[in-house]
Order: structure tokens, then C-alpha cells, then sequence
């Protein structure tokens, strides 16, 4: 069975679920059915082929539309993200059988409403990866989707404006992408899509599609509506736009730049945004009080991680497609993968809390552990792979990135001024993402309840448990087998810019491999030592130091504000942190207060500020239609003139 006869299956499997939306468990049937089978198309791919170039199957009716003929194109690199697709999309379902109609936690919007926008998601994905003439019209119709899903719970005001702020900066990025397909189609004559890296003179469309597709993968400083639209939405909603919604971005970023010439500056550009993507995007969420919105901002964070990978292989195309950039791109490509799986595990942990505390404010949440092991064991889990600790999959694709800017410092060429700095910014960011995991690790789930919500919490059902543990046995997958995949990696980047050689599983990888199985088999054995000693009695229980304190109370715990403080005030020049201090007035004072906010700097402080002034200058322009015909007739006059002085001076 080929791959094209597997999407047309995806499709109707897909067709029967959106007629089926308002019968959940025919539904979920249909769709369970739509996702395998597009797994099924993608695996055909990825696994077919030998030596460089990784064929791509192609169809092409002998009907014309806007006078070209609909071609379709499915290789290996649309394969990788429609497979990450595939399994986000299968796993959520799954998690949003239980979630979303549980009374104990009424929604606003119907469930037939979440049904069908999932579906149109997923059917705009497969259609912008199944790339042809349908690119734009697929484009919008999965934000338009994503629109939906973002504002199910639109009776709170907050939501609505996360809603508006997204469809908002998506429509920015849909009028970048109108200019450059206009242009390109402008440039080459017609609408088809494919490799076109002859045309020198359509390098320049490249920032176009950087500022298009790079606010739609939330890449800083074009971030701006990410936070809102992720802690926001609904938890399982949130896990398929972080997991799969923004790769799309990335997808579009890479295939075009894979596809046309891109300038010699653009590489280094794209290492600079991808190094500041990282390193600020984990320092907003250091900031953050919001379980959910910390999570937002480490999808900013590896955003930048990936687009770091992708930015050195620019720069090695440059250098005349040195190897080390492929090595980069190909850890930036597995790290697409790594993000969507524990990604979409940690939103889905983060919407277990909230079902059974009411609340994402990680400050009213502590001691969960007791009450939801599995829960805090698995978004655990997911906080190791995402901090790129081994032996789980952050730390392969990481791990890839490295030993590209590591190969790039040793060339000796204009690459190692930027290969340096660029291995610094990744450690760093590692360190930070650590330091944030064990802030929310130990305010949400370790300490005393702080709350009443906190004291009652209850764990969640087995769809919800399940589905977060494919998540988890995923992560565990790809770090401690990661030469498995490499074969499906090396496709991808070959379908990027096809190469005559095909790329060996590199030393170090397998060496990774080795290290990775026996640091989990120590960690089991230490694990079953440890379940023994406890069964035995050989474990005893104490109190905790307790400072001194004779009867300590749950308000004496670090809260997510004071945990990371000290952190925080590295970067008060970028957070812009608002506090509000109520200090004792003398020695037994009545009370005291101390209140912290990390505002989005570059919303508030750039964006809003400049859109005020656009309509500020609307509302004046606004004044010139009053109704009046005979200023209109001036206006034409003076535009004609205006016209009429521009050819004269233009011609002289």
C-alpha cells in the first residue's frame, strides 16, 4: 500500500469524523482511524529509499486549476511533521474524551465545536505538508481552526482577547505570506511549488518568509501572541498548538528555504533570533506564576533551539553545504519531534492539575504528589526531557545540535565566530530550563497543599493517565534508541536540499545509544533497591528540618515568585518586572505584602504602543470623510496632480 493511497484513507477516515462531531465515540473511532493511517503515510515515506536523496511520491490529475495542473508532493521531510501530527492529534483525542465532557468542570462551548475544529486543524496540516497550489487556502483554514480551539471557553474575557491577539498576529503573518507567494509567483510565472534554487534573483523573498512563518512558529521577538493563546485554551488544545499548531511554522521556514536561494546574510540572522528565542524564552517563563503560561514560554525556548539548528545549516549551505550544517539541522529536526512529545506531556500533565485543583496559579497548588503520583511522575518525566537531561530525548536532539556548532567552531572558518557564542547561549538556556523545572516541580507537587484546592485534589481517569503515559513511553523511546530514528532524520534533511551521499549515523550517536541503556538500566536497578528497602522496612520516615520553626504552616514554603527571584533579576532589563511592596512599618507590624508581575515586554511595550498610535492617527485620517462631495472631487484632483508630478519628475 503506497503512501498516497494511505492519505486518501486519512482523509475519509477524517470526512467521517467531522460528519460524525456530535457522536464522541464515533468520533473518536473515525479519528483514532484518519491518525493511523496518516501515520501509516508518513512511516511509508521515511522508510523508503537508500543513499541521499529520499524519493517523494507525487500526484497529479490532468485537471487544471488557475491554469496549473494540482500537483501534491510527500516526501520525507512532510512525512516527519505529519507524523508528529498524527500522534499529538491521536494522543489528544484520546485525553479529551475524559477532560472535556467531565460535569465536574462545565464548558462554555458545546463539544461538537472542539470535535470539528480538531478535525479542520488536522485537515489544514495535511494539506499545507502535502504541499501544492491548495498552500495558502490550507494555511488559513488551520488558523481559522486554531482560532476556535483557542476561544472554546470565550465566556472569559481574557480568552476572548487571547483569541483576538492570535487571529490578530496570524493575519500579519498571512499578509507577509500573500506577498511572497504573490512575488515568487510573480518571479517564476506560474503558482507551482518545488525547487527553484537555480533563481538567484528570488533569494530576497526569503525575510518575507521568515517574518510570515516565523510569527506563526512564535519565534522571538514575534512571539507576542503565544502566551496568551496557550494558557489560555483548554489544556489538551494547548498541547496540540505548542505540538504541532507552531511546527507548521517551522515547517513552512524550512521548506522554502530548502526549495529557493536563500541571501548569505539570512543564516546568520536566523542563528541570532534562534539564540535569543531560546535564552529569553526561558527566562520569561522563570518569571511567570502561571503553570500554563511558564509552559507557553518554553515553547518560545525551543522554538529557538530548533531554529539555531536550522540557522547553522544556512550558514553551512553558504559555506558550501559543509557537513556540520546538516549534523545541526538534523538536531533541530529530531528536536521538532522531541518538542512536540514532551511538550504535549507537560500541558497535558499541567490540565490534569487544573482538573482536579480549579486553578493554573502554581502559588495556591502544592503536595500534589501524594494525591496525583501518576500525574506528578509523568509531567516529571516530561520536565527531564524538556530540561535535555539524559537518558530522554531532549538531550539526543540537543546533543545533535551541539556536535554541529562543535564540528562548525573546529572548521576555523567565519562559522566558529558564531558556532561559540551560539554552544554558549544552548548551555546556558539548558541551565535556565533546569532552574524553572525545579521551581514548578517543587511549588506544584512537592511541600504542603497550599490551599484548599491543593489539600482536595484528585487524580485523573485512565484516558487521561493513558494518554500522557504513550507520551512519556515515546520520550523514553527516542532516548534511549536514538539510532533507530536517525535513518528517518537523515531522509528529512536530504529532502530539505538533496545531496548525492547519503549521511552515516554519526560515532557519537551511537556511543549516546550505549550510554543512554545503561544509565537507564542503573536507574531501574536503583529503583527496585529502593522499593525493596521501603517493603522491607529498611526506609524510615522523618520530619523535614523545619528551620527551627516549632509548628511550620504551609505559608512557609517558597512560592514560584521567590524561587526564581534571584534569577529574575538577572534580566530585569528585558522582563520589565511590575512589584507592588507593602513593608512592616515597625516591629510587630500588622502585615506586609510583596506582589511581582512579569509583564510581556514586547507586547506592551512595543506592540500596544504602536498600534495606539496607528489608530490615534486613523481616527485623524477618519475626519476626511464627512460626506461631502465636493471635498471628495478635491481629493481626486489633488491625487491626480500628485500622480501627474511623480511622472514628470520620474521622466525627467
Amino acid at each position: 500500500m503506497n503512501a498516497g493511497l494511505l492519505l486518501l484513507l486519512a482523509g475519509l477516515g477524517g470526512c467521517a469524523a467531522l460528519a460524525c462531531a456530535r457522536l464522541p465515540r464515533v468520533w473518536l473511532a473515525a479519528t483514532m482511524f484518519s491518525c493511523l493511517a496518516g501515520l501509516a503515510a508518513s512511516l511509508c515515506v521515511l522508510a523508503s529509499g537508500a543513499g541521499g536523496a529520499a524519493p517523494a511520491w507525487d500526484w497529479a490529475p490532468g485537471f487544471a486549476v488557475c491554469g496549473e495542473l494540482v500537483h501534491l508532493r510527500f516526501d520525507a521531510l512532510s512525512g516527519l511533521f505529519l507524523a508528529l501530527t498524527c500522534v499529538v492529534g491521536a494522543v489528544c483525542a484520546i485525553y479529551a474524551g475524559e477532560y472535556w465532557p467531565d460535569p465536574r468542570h462545565p464548558r462554555s462551548a458545546r463539544a461538537g465545536r472542539f470535535w470539528w475544529s480538531v478535525l479542520l486543524l488536522n485537515l489544514g496540516v495535511v494539506l499545507v505538508v502535502v504541499n501544492g497550489l491548495h498552500f495558502l487556502i490550507a494555511w488559513e483554514l488551520f488558523t481559522l481552526a486554531a482560532y476556535f480551539l483557542v476561544t472554546l471557553e470565550r465566556q472569559r474575557a481574557e480568552v476572548r482577547a487571547a483569541g483576538w491577539l492570535y487571529l490578530g498576529a496570524s493575519h500579519v503573518a498571512m499578509l507577509a505570506l500573500f506577498a511572497f507567494f504573490a512575488l515568487l509567483a510573480e518571479g517564476t510565472g506560474g503558482w507551482a511549488l518545488g525547487p527553484m534554487l537555480e533563481r538567484k534573483e528570488l533569494a530576497p523573498l526569503f525575510w518575507l518568509a521568515l517574518a510570515g512563518f516565523g510569527l506563526k512558529a512564535g519565534l522571538f521577538p514575534l512571539h507576542v501572541w503565544l502566551p496568551s493563546a496557550h494558557a489560555n485554551a483548554p489544556s489538551h488544545v494547548s498541547a496540540i498548538l505548542s505540538g504541532v499548531t507552531i511546527k507548521i511554522g517551522l515547517y513552512g521556514l524550512i521548506r522554502f528555504s530548502g526549495w529557493l536561494p536563500v541571501p548569505d546574510l539570512a543564516g546568520w540572522v536566523v542563528v541570532g533570533l534562534g539564540a535569543a528565542s531560546a535564552v529569553l524564552g526561558v527566562a520569561f517563563a522563570l518569571g511567570q506564576h502561571d503553570l500554563k503560561r511558564l509552559l507557553a514560554y518554553h515553547s518560545v525556548e525551543n522554538i529557538g533551539i530548533i531554529v539555531l539548528g536550522f540557522g547553522f545549516a544556512l550558514v553551512g549551505v553558504a559555506e558550501g553545504d559543509a557537513p556540520w550544517g546538516r549534523l545541526a539541522l538534523a538536531g533541530g529536526l529530531l528536536h521538532i519531534w522531541n518538542h512536540g512529545l514532551f511538550k504535549s506531556l507537560l500541558f497535558l500533565g499541567a490540565g490534569s492539575v487544573v482538573h482536579a485543583t480549579g486553578t493554573r496559579e502554581m502559588s495556591r497548588l502544592g503536595g500534589l504528589w501524594r494525591a496525583m503520583p501518576w500525574t506528578a511522575s509523568l509531567f516529571t518525566l516530561g520536565a527531564v526531557a524538556i530540561c535535555g537531561l539524559p537518558p530522554l530525548n531532549g538531550f539526543v536532539s540537543e546533543w545533535l545540535v551541539y556536535l554541529g556548532l562543535f564540528e562548525a567552531a573546529l572548521s576555523h572558518g567565519p562559522s566558529a565566530w558564531a558556532a561559540i557564542p551560539a554552544a554558549i547561549a544552548l548551555g546556558v538556556t539548558g541551565a535556565l530550563a533546569l532552574a524553572c523545572f525545579a521551581k514548578v516541580c517543587g511549588v506544584v507537587f512537592l511541600g504542603a497543599p497550599r490551599t484548599a484546592a491543593a489539600e482536595q485534589a484528585h487524580e485523573s481517569g485512565p484516558a487521561m493517565r493513558g494518554a500522557m503515559l504513550a507520551l512519556a513511553v515515546a520520550c523514553a523511546a527516542i532516548g534511549l534508541g536514538p539510532v533507530l530514528f536517525w535513518p528517518a532524520i537523515a531522509r528529512a534533511v536530504a529532502a530539505w536540499r538533496p545531496s548525492p551521499t547519503s549521511a552515516p549515523v554519526p560515532a557519537p550517536l551511537l556511543q549516546l545509544t550505549v550510554f543512554h541503556l545503561a544509565l537507564a538500566t542503573l536507574a531501574v536497578l536503583a529503583a527496585l533497591w529502593l522499593w525493596g528497602r521501603a517493603r522491607s522496612g529498611g526506609l524510615r520516615r522523618a520530619l523535614t528540618w523545619d528551620c527551627g520553626y516549632a509548628v511550620p504552616t504551609a505559608r512557609m514554603q517558597y512560592t514560584a515568585g521567590s524561587f526564581a527571584a534571584t534569577i529574575v533579576e538577572w534580566f530585569d532589563w528585558i522582563l520589565r518586572p511590575v512589584r507592588h511592596e507593602h513593608r512592616p512599618e515597625d516591629t510587630f507590624a500588622a502585615g506586609a505584602s510583596r506582589e511581582e508581575h512579569t509583564p510581556e515586554t514586547v507586547l506592551e511595550g512595543v506592540v500596544e504602543p504602536v498600534g495606539n498610535l496607528v489608530l490615534r492617527l486613523s481616527s485623524v485620517v477618519r475626519r476626511l470623510q464627512h460626506g461631502r462631495m465636493q471635498d471628495y472631487i478635491l481629493y481626486l484632483v489633488l491625487g491626480v496632480v500628485g500622480l501627474a508630478l511623480v511622472v514628470l519628475v520620474g521622466g525627467s
